[in-house]
């Protein structure tokens, strides 16, 4: 027998790698977000950023990390307690390229107009990439405004958290080039419930702020073990103490190493890169941040920030997810022509594509808006109201925008070999972290009962940017009544109101922002509910959905 007759079949119809691509170059509405909110002396720099990204080489540390998790190690081979935690080099690679763009401190390393855009814009473009290194450098980002209120405290940290290279050495922080900082607030008994924490705090030397306390308690999930110190909530005294907020290191002063016991690592769904931990605090040395008994104010100005990441980190999934869809639907064909070029999957990708473009708009307003909350009053409304909506929001989004993009791949997307398995598995872990769904509702409904004003200025500010639409006007009418309900009423449809006030936001924007034939889709379909759901229930000709394709991602 030849070879020529043993040959079964010759590969075709299958879709290359994306690779070579520039997530910054082919965004156009993420370029021109940058440029309005003051962040274009960032663009040449982000530019390169996304070259570097589209690398084959850097695309594949991204599947190394999540195929080749972190390992605990709690004892050397002689038997002493080491409680370490081994990553792939390619963990320390993403988070080289990480520091190396000063994603965890721009805007605190960099104070000038327009860095907060700049720093999500390229957060967003590394989110693309990969989820799990985001983790510590989102936490050491969000750590930086409280650190900074510690003066003595934060002169020493300062250089090391905004350097930009990457130390991965298990040193005493001191010892350290540059730091990471985690966060330990949830308990096993109490979840989203900070207050239900038994950690207890006993002074060592002095008590109150900057004074040294020994903590001992446990901590359910602990993120990331490998950071060098951990902002950590427990109680002052004994277990019916105030709560109040620590500085724990995993050095002590004297360079040996703090009592803190890595107990296993959470076996999670996705994040697989990323080390989630639980840990027993055995009298671990802790310095006071802040004021006694104001340890969950003190928590939550960090728990703000990373909740605008899980937002940035969402809109990056479904950016992903679109562009990988696209990419796909491009180089695959079926019943005779490419799936591109085919009416209905045409819906479904001018759906996605609206869907990422209103998710983009809204995280980079939601940026501008913190660098500008302290001293515009409308900003702060934007921060304090938008965000938890937001995170709410978008994150549910990601969650059904990687499952039908997954569904544009067939089959080759359910294998773990190409990327969408991964994405999909991602999706869920920013919905939970940082409080759920329920948690982001609420806190959307006490943003708005502990200053009425800001929501007044804020769904003014919507319908001033909409220009008067009549079905911006109608969802705002809708929101207003549902405020002037009983609190029991609100707080039962809380959920309704953060989706229709999220809806509302990004319709306007986009109204303000984005092409016009882009705009009266999202609104049409989102607010004067011509669709369900699912994505690909689009009025429109085939041309004309193609041309929303081409927006999202010029051929």
């Amino acid at each position: 027998m030849s070879t020529s007759d043993a040959a079964t079949h010759r590969v075709f119809n299958q879709v290359p790698d994306l690779a070579h691509h520039n997530p910054f170059a082919i965004d156009t509405a993420l370029g021109a977000a940058l440029e309005r909110l003051g962040g274009g002396w960032h663009a040449g720099e982000l530019r390169e950023f996304g070259a570097t990204l589209g690398q084959p080489e850097v695309q594949a540390w991204a599947d190394q990390a999540n195929r080749h998790p972190p390992e605990l190690h709690t004892h050397s081979r002689t038997g002493e307690r080491i409680d370490q935690v081994r990553f792939d080099p390619s963990w320390h690679a993403l988070l080289s390229l990480l520091r190396s763009r000063q994603l965890h401190a721009l805007p605190f390393a960099q104070p000038r107009p327009g860095a907060w855009a700049a720093r999500t814009a390229g957060y967003f473009l590394q989110a693309q990439l990969e989820s799990g290194s985001l983790c510590p450098a989102t936490m050491t980002f969000a750590s930086i405004p409280v650190l900074q209120k510690e003066a003595a405290l934060f002169s020493e940290l300062a250089p090391r958290l905004y350097a930009t290279a990457h130390d991965p050495e298990d040193l005493p922080w001191r010892d350290k080039r540059a730091v990471m900082i985690g966060m330990g607030m949830t308990e096993k008994q109490g979840g989203s419930d900070v207050r239900a924490n038994t950690t207890v705090a006993r002074p060592v030397r002095g008590e109150g702020r900057g004074a040294e306390y020994a903590l001992t308690g446990h901590k359910w999930f602990f993120s990331a073990p490998m950071c060098d110190a951990h902002l950590v909530v427990a109680r002052t005294g004994a277990e019916d103490g105030p709560l109040s907020c620590f500085f724990v290191p995993r050095f002590r002063d004297d360079g040996s190493r703090n009592a803190i016991q890595i107990q296993r690592l959470k076996d999670k769904l996705g994040n697989r890169s990323n080390a989630s931990s639980e840990v027993e605090f055995r009298g671990a040395s802790g310095i006071l941040i802040g004021e006694e008994g104001r340890g969950i104010p003190t928590i939550i100005e960090m728990a703000t920030n990373t909740r605008l990441d899980c937002v940035i980190g969402s809109a990056a999934l479904l950016r992903t997810a679109l562009v990988q869809s696209i990419h796909h639907a491009r180089h695959r064909s079926a019943f005779g022509k490419r799936l591109a070029d085919q009416p209905l999957m045409r819906n479904v990708l001018a759906d996605l594509a609206l869907e990422s473009e209103a998710a983009t708009l809204l995280m980079m307003e939601l940026a501008h808006a913190f660098e500008h909350a302290a001293t515009d009053p409308l900003a702060g409304a934007w921060k304090r109201i938008v965000t938890p909506a937001a995170k709410f929001w978008i994150c549910k989004r990601a969650i059904e925008a990687t499952g039908e993009a997954m569904e544009v791949w067939g089959g080759n997307g359910y294998v773990e070999e190409g990327p969408m398995a991964r994405l999909y598995r991602e999706a869920p872990v920013n919905s939970i972290w940082e409080g759920s769904g329920n948690i982001m509702c609420l806190d959307v409904l006490r943003a708005i009962q502990r200053s009425p004003d800001d929501a007044l200025r804020l769904l003014q500010d919507l319908g001033q940017r909409a220009g008067g639409h009549a079905a911006v006007r109608a969802e705002l009418a809708s929101l207003q009544a549902m405020l002037r309900a009983a609190s029991e009423e609100q707080e039962t449809c809380a959920r309704r109101f953060a989706q229709g006030l999220v809806l509302t936001a990004q319709a306007a924007l986009m109204l303000a922002h984005a092409d016009a034939d882009s705009a009266e889709r999202f609104v049409a379909s989102r607010l004067e509910r011509q669709h369900g759901r699912v994505f690909g229930t689009l009025d429109g000709s085939a041309a004309q959905l193609g041309r929303l394709i081409e927006r999202a991602w010029p051929a």
